[in-house]
């Protein structure tokens, strides 16, 4: 007998095949995301379909401005989240423009975080501000937070044996939400008026008081008012005693007394009366008031008058006191070093050589103010010389006299020389003169001519290669200033010299055998 199995319909077989999975031990499909839809037609003062509550976490958001969603005129839309509003979850940024012309003809998604508490839609488009509208967003499970905040207060401050608070009282306020969050927290002192909690209320006034408060949830939900009730009574003694105020001045000062350039107060003051110095002022010579902060420094030249005064928490300003003192200018340092000069006399023949001897003399002087203290000298490469009195050379040849002075704030002048040649008084100062044709030191020839310097004297015996030099450096100094003072005189050209200086260098005079 054959029998015919009947063939399962499609979503039959799906159900059996969803079945024998399950019954196999394998795991369910994943839920879907969350999907939240808004829909636009032609109307521009609402949107034609939104969600009004949600479960926080990921969702995506479906936009549709379509013909599909009944849009036939093109008309664009917006739906954007608030991000400013008082009273409103601004932690999704959303701000989508659909059109049934645009490139996804007017269906857009977007993927966000969504948290419990409320949120606030519109769209932006000019003209279409009534667009607006609210989602309510819990935190799971499909149920809506329909649980009001729980909220507390506590009382503190010093209390005296029966309870009282001296002085004042301070009310703290908390409170918290296991739903969508606390969104607002409100007190009340003495069933006055509601006002938004920001930070511990202090209640002052003697009496007995009662202070109210409250909290709301971000889903709306205001809780049940609380009260404490307590007493204030007046505080520890009034404190009556000013404070106490002194003032010291100091600074660099003169021998009379005077502060040289500036002088600095510092002022200090204490309370005894235990409400504590609230502030310190002082008055510079009849000047305003003014709130002390820092030490008062005075550089006016001139006699001044410190007027100071310090005030208490309870109110008690004490006495003024007065610091009185002079300002001088102080002396201007002395950063200039002296002016020094220095003058040549002797006779002289007709090429401004010195016959026999040539005098310095040098002056200094001092427009800084300290005076000068010491005038130095140096003959050639000797050493530096305490200058007292004019200088007399009469060693015959080319000479520098170097000079310089220093004045009382240690100020010294740069370093000035004179330059001159003294030579032999008579017609023929070189009795043995080396009248070669040209200028020949050690043999070598500068093919310079020898001319005569004058009072019988050539180039050559004005060099006198021959003589006795400690080393060959103090030779080749010897002729560098033999030949600098003839090309100053014009016995010689700046080339010249320098032919003759060189062949001096490469000489092997003034060294030892």
């Amino acid at each position: 007998m054959n029998r015919t199995i009947p063939r399962l319909h499609a979503g039959a077989a799906l159900i059996v095949a969803l079945l024998l999975a399950v019954l196999a031990g394998a795991a369910p499909p994943a839920a879907a995301a969350q999907t939240l839809t808004w829909t636009a037609g032609d109307d521009i003062t609402a949107y034609r379909s939104a969600p009004a509550t949600a479960v926080a976490g990921e969702t995506t958001i479906v936009w549709e401005n379509s013909a599909a969603t009944g849009n036939t005129t093109g008309m664009p839309h917006t739906l954007t989240f608030d991000t400013s509003t008082e009273g409103y979850n601004h932690d999704v940024t959303l701000n989508i423009l659909a059109s049934p012309f645009d490139t996804n003809n007017g269906r857009h998604t977007a993927t966000v975080t969504l948290t419990p508490g409320k949120y606030r839609y519109l769209c932006t488009i000019p003209g279409h501000s009534t667009m607006v509208g609210e989602l309510t967003v819990t935190s799971g499970g499909g149920d809506p937070d329909t649980t009001a905040p729980t909220v507390t207060a506590q009382v503190s401050g010093s209390r005296d044996a029966q309870g009282a608070y001296l002085g004042s009282a301070t009310v703290t306020v908390a409170a918290t939400d296991t739903g969508s969050g606390v969104r607002t927290v409100e007190y009340q002192v003495d069933d006055t008026s509601w006002q938004a909690y920001a930070a511990p209320v202090a209640v002052t006034a003697v009496g007995d008081h009662s202070v109210q408060y409250r909290a709301t949830d971000n889903a709306g939900n205001t809780s049940a008012a609380g009260s404490v009730s307590f007493r204030v009574v007046p505080g520890q003694p009034q404190d009556t005693t000013a404070p106490v105020v002194t003032g010291q001045t100091a600074g660099n000062r003169d021998a009379a007394g005077n502060y040289l350039g500036t002088a600095t107060t510092t002022l200090t003051a204490t309370d005894t009366g235990g409400s504590g110095v609230a502030r310190i002022e002082y008055q510079l010579d009849g000047g305003a008031w003014t709130a002390y902060t820092a030490p008062v420094v005075v550089s006016t030249v001139g006699a001044h008058m410190l007027h100071h005064r310090a005030t208490d928490n309870a109110g008690n300003t004490s006495a003024e006191q007065m610091a009185h003192f002079t300002i001088v200018a102080p002396p201007v340092e002395d950063t200039t070093p002296p002016q020094v000069t220095a003058a040549l006399t002797g006779e002289r023949n007709v090429n401004g050589d010195y016959l026999g001897t040539a005098t310095v003399t040098v002056t200094a002087t001092d427009s800084g103010g300290s005076g000068v203290k010491t005038v130095e000298y140096r003959l050639d490469e000797g050493a530096w010389t305490a200058y007292t009195a004019p200088v007399a050379v009469a060693v015959t040849g080319a000479h520098t006299v170097r000079y310089r002075a220093t004045d009382n704030a240690g100020n010294t002048a740069a370093e000035k020389s004179v330059a001159f040649t003294v030579v032999d008084r008579g017609s023929d100062a070189c009795p043995d003169s080396d009248t070669r044709d040209t200028v020949v030191i050690d043999g070598h020839d500068t093919r310079i001519r020898n001319a005569d310097t004058g009072d019988g004297c050539t180039i050559n015996d004005l060099i006198a290669e021959r003589a006795d030099y400690p080393t060959h450096a103090a030779f080749v100094r010897h002729v560098e200033r033999v030949t600098g003072a003839l090309v100053t005189a014009g016995r010689l050209t700046q080339r010249q010299a320098g032919t003759i200086v060189r062949a001096a260098a490469a000489s092997d005079r003034g060294e030892p055998a």
